[in-house]
This record gives structure tokens, sequence and C-alpha cells, in this order.
């Protein structure tokens, strides 16, 4: 069973499921990971036929602090304002900084088959009055919030200390005030120059009521109040907010000891790196989840964070390597072992549930999207780049019959995927020009050894039953190489000089199974002309 479903086996009545984003600046692909896991449970107890809603929430009532402060995006005269008040630094039509990443953020939802049932802005929520009854009850047991930072995270605060910021009346920010005192219907607050080192207060102090909007509260208490607010059930997390005695800890025991509700079951998960490091936006780690969307189709963009059990980390590197070529094998790989289809290694049972999570439809028939007619995304690579060569003839020849509907769209979006992939994010090995006009001068660096593989690799392409598919080259270079004791990079090396006049160059197999056999073949007669005997 996949982890999904094992966790809709384990409850039952109706679910809440809920996650939020604080927009605080371009939000990189590795945030997709958070709503992709909530989609997937959402399903889950969906197929289990249990009831469930799905929200998703934008907490734009942060302030602009000191993580905002490492993005480009941070706007420095308004450090310590509610993300909500701050005007749309792009200028594009927005009606708040918040409101301009966190559209560009759940834009990305629908095209992924992700629709919550409803999404949240705690900007609206605040105004209405629903959180009153939480920020009183905050601030009646400010004694035991105290005491649950410091049993729970070893955070001490002074006995002065009182769960609510006001939004400042003169200056409006949130982030550089404090409440030190509580007579049950006004709180007593300063907005201290020097409370944050990354925002500086007004210096005003006063008395005003905190309710309806005037005050928000800190984060664990604000994500314990959504789940007695909204019902949460089942609620995701990051590993960073899930440590021992961290955020997840404290809103779990505040739920408990001050809003006196049983906190929901938690799904944490792990982060997408990029070399080994936490994906980053603010420290230049990742691109923005809007770019990458772009360039991966939304069932391959699934796939990558669905293939991987929640606590697992994805490691994805998509600038300058074959990330995500290998993204789109690895989906086509799994395709292939639920259709049946001969597929390369072994894969964890459970393998048809990871396919069918990653589909963009979660009605669709699993069988029938497995057994589709997938072309290789590093041959498409190929194929775009060869003039004259229609791709779509092409794909069909190689099927043996013609794409259907479905298939056809497939292959479009591969197309495209493989442009942008070129454009923006392909090593340059993966371009290539093939030299058409005669054997490359840089041929002439192939030793005897070399010119002896490409000989016998000539001689078994001429015969019956010759290679089509990239795979099948590939196998016969390798068999040919070894029959020469030559080490495969070696071979590669001069299959590169003979046809590309570099010395590297992408999947060999493939870079052939793109070209006519005729050229092919030409080639490798006239790469081989002066080894002692010819091709005997």
């Amino acid at each position: 069973m996949d982890w999904a479903d094992e966790l809709a086996a384990r409850v039952s009545g109706p679910q809440v499921v809920n996650d939020s984003k604080t927009p605080s600046g371009t939000v990189h692909v590795g945030s997709l990971r958070g709503p992709v896991i909530l989609d997937v449970v959402a399903r889950a107890l969906r197929a289990a036929g249990i009831p469930t809603t799905l929200l998703y929430g934008i907490d734009d009532m942060d302030p602009m602090d000191a993580q905002s402060l490492l993005t480009p995006d941070a706007v420095d005269r308004y450090m310590g304002a509610p993300l909500a008040s701050i005007p749309d630094q792009a200028g594009d039509g927005h009606a708040s900084y918040a409101r301009h990443h966190a559209q560009t953020f759940v834009e990305t939802f629908a095209g992924l088959g992700i629709r919550p049932d409803r999404y949240y802005w705690m900007s609206e929520i605040y105004p209405t009055g629903n959180l009153d009854p939480f920020i009183r009850l905050a601030l009646d047991r400010a004694h035991v919030v105290r005491d649950i930072y410091r049993r729970v995270a070893n955070v001490r605060h002074p006995d002065a200390w009182h769960p609510i910021s006001v939004i400042c009346e003169r200056c409006g920010k949130v982030g550089t005030t404090i409440v030190t005192h509580w007579d049950g219907d006004r709180v007593y607050y300063e907005c201290r120059p020097d409370l944050v080192k990354w925002a500086a207060g007004c210096g005003s102090a006063g008395w005003v009521s905190p309710f309806g909007g005037r005050a928000k509260l800190p984060w664990n208490l604000e994500w314990a109040a959504q789940w007695s607010l909204f019902g949460v059930t089942i609620e995701p997390c990051g590993k960073d907010l899930a440590t021992a005695g961290g955020s997840r800890d404290r809103s779990d025991a505040i739920a408990r000891e001050v809003f006196e509700r049983e906190p929901p079951i938690n799904v944490p998960y792990e982060f997408l790196n990029v070399g080994g490091k936490k994906m980053s936006t603010s420290k230049g780690k990742g691109a923005a989840a809007h770019a990458i969307a772009d360039t991966i189709p939304p069932e391959q963009l699934r796939f990558l964070f669905v293939r991987s059990r929640p606590n697992q980390v994805v490691e994805f590197e998509p600038e300058g390597t074959d990330a995500i070529p290998r993204l789109f094998d690895e989906f086509d790989r799994y395709a292939d072992a639920t259709a049946g289809r001969p597929f390369r290694g072994e894969l964890a049972a459970g393998f048809d549930a990871t396919l069918r999570y990653s589909l963009l439809d979660p009605d669709a028939d699993l069988a029938a999207e497995a057994g589709a007619y997938r072309a290789a995304f590093s041959h498409l690579a190929l194929l775009v780049q060869i003039p004259g060569v229609d791709v779509v003839a092409r794909i069909e020849a190689e099927k043996g019959s013609p794409l259907t509907a479905r298939e056809r769209a497939a292959l479009d979006e591969r197309i495209i995927s493989v442009g942008r992939w070129l454009e923006a994010y392909a090593p340059d090995r993966a371009r290539l020009a093939v030299r058409r006009d005669g054997l490359p001068e840089e041929a002439a660096a192939l030793d005897d050894q070399q010119r002896a593989f490409l000989a016998r690799l000539a001689q078994a392409v001429t015969t019956p039953g010759a290679p089509v598919t990239g795979e099948a080259w590939q196998g016969a270079i390798f068999t040919a190489a070894q029959a020469d004791e030559l080490p495969s990079g070696r071979a590669f090396t001069a299959i590169y000089l003979a046809f590309l006049g570099r010395s590297n160059g992408p999947r060999a197999g493939w870079l052939l199974s793109s070209l006519e056999p005729a050229f092919v073949i030409g080639r490798l007669h006239e790469a081989v002309a002066n080894v002692p005997g010819g091709l005997a």
C-alpha cells in the first residue's frame, strides 16, 4: 500500500486537510511538495469513501521579516509591516505584495490538478472577528503560553509578555510591537525601535482593542487557532517545522492546553535539495515554482514529489544537468511497470499507486494511461535539433501505428518541455549540431582502437535486425565496445567525434537513433576508412 492509502485506512469520519504559506517572496519549486502531498492525502481519503474538505491558506498577516530580507523581492522600507498591507512591488495589478507572490504560486495549483475546496487569506479572516475568541483565550492564558514556550522550546519570554502583536496605529508595523498588559478588553502595546534587528518601530505606545483585525496572534498560536477555526484533522508540514521543540510541537501543545482540542495528524515531509542543500530562493538555491511548472508538465512534476515517501529527501538539480530528462525516464519506467511492459531495474511494491497519484486526473483510467505510448525525452531532445525531421511522423513510425489523441497530446506537451529545457536548463553537451557536411576534422584524433570499434559497430548495424530505438543502439554500442575491450567512455567519445566533432554529447544511442540509418552507416564508413582490412 502507498503511504497515503495507509493514512486513509487508519482514520474515520469526515476529514479536513489543510496547509498554508507565508508569501514572503518568490516561491521556489520545492514549496510545491507540500501542496502535492496535501492533494495526495485528499485523493486517498476520497478514494476510501471518506468525506474530505481540502483547504489552503495564505498567512499574509505575517510581517516582512528577517527571512523576507534575504529575498531579492523584499522592500526595505516596509520591514515589519504585514505582507498584506505592502504595495505590490511588481506593479502588475495585484492588491498587495502578498497577493502578488501568493497568487503567482497558487496559480500553479490548478495545472497540477490541485483544487482546494477553499482558499483563505488571513488578512480577510482577522477583520471578521472569527479569531477574536482565540485571541481572548490566548491573552487570558498568557501564563500558560509562556510556560509552553519555556517547557517545549526552551524559549523564555518575560512575565509581562503577552501572545499578541498589535498593528501599530502610527506606523502600521506588526513585527515591531510588544504587548505587556491585558485588562480583559484592551491591551497595552509599545512599538519599539529595537525590538527586532530587521525592522525599527516608531516608538508609539498605548491601549487598544486587539480584536477585529487590529492585532494578530504569533505564528504558533495562529496555527493552532486555524486548526480549531476550520476543524482541521490532517495537516502536513515541512521538516523544519516538525523538529523537536519546533513550531509544530509548540502549536500542538497550544492546541491542547490553550484552545483545548487535539491537534491534527501530522505528515512531516522532507526538503527538496539542490546539490545536497535545501532549495531556497532566498539563498539563490532553486528555481521559481512557476518557472519550473512552465517547463515540466504537471504529471511529471507531481511524480517528482510523489515517487518518494514524504520523509525522504528529494534531490533535484535542474540547472545544467540531465535531471529533467531523467525525471521523464523514471516516470516512463513506472508507466512501463504498471502496464506490464519490460522495464529497467526493480521497483518497490506500490509503484502503480505512485503512478496513479502522479496523474493529473484522479479519476483517470490507470491502465490506459500507463499503456499509452510515450517518446523518450532524450530522444525528442535530439529529434527537435535535427533540421528537416518531422518529429510526429518519426515517433509514429517508431510506434508502428498512428498516435492516439491522448498520445499526441502527451507528445506535444513533451516537445514544448524539451524546447524549454534546451533553452533554460540543459547542459551544453545536450545542445548539438550534427556535422552533415563530411567527417569533422576533429575525428582525426580517433586512434586505431576507436576506429576498430566504429568498424565493428558499422558491421553490426548493417546486418538484419539493426537497432531502431535508442535503447537498442545503446546495447549495440556496448556490445561492440566490449568485443574490442574498449572502455565505454572512449567508445562514446569516438561516436561524438565522428558525428558532432567534439568529445562529448548526449546519450550516444539516442543520438544515432535520431539520425537516418543510411547517414549513420555512411558516417561510420568514413570514420573507419583507413582501418587495415576495411570493415572485414
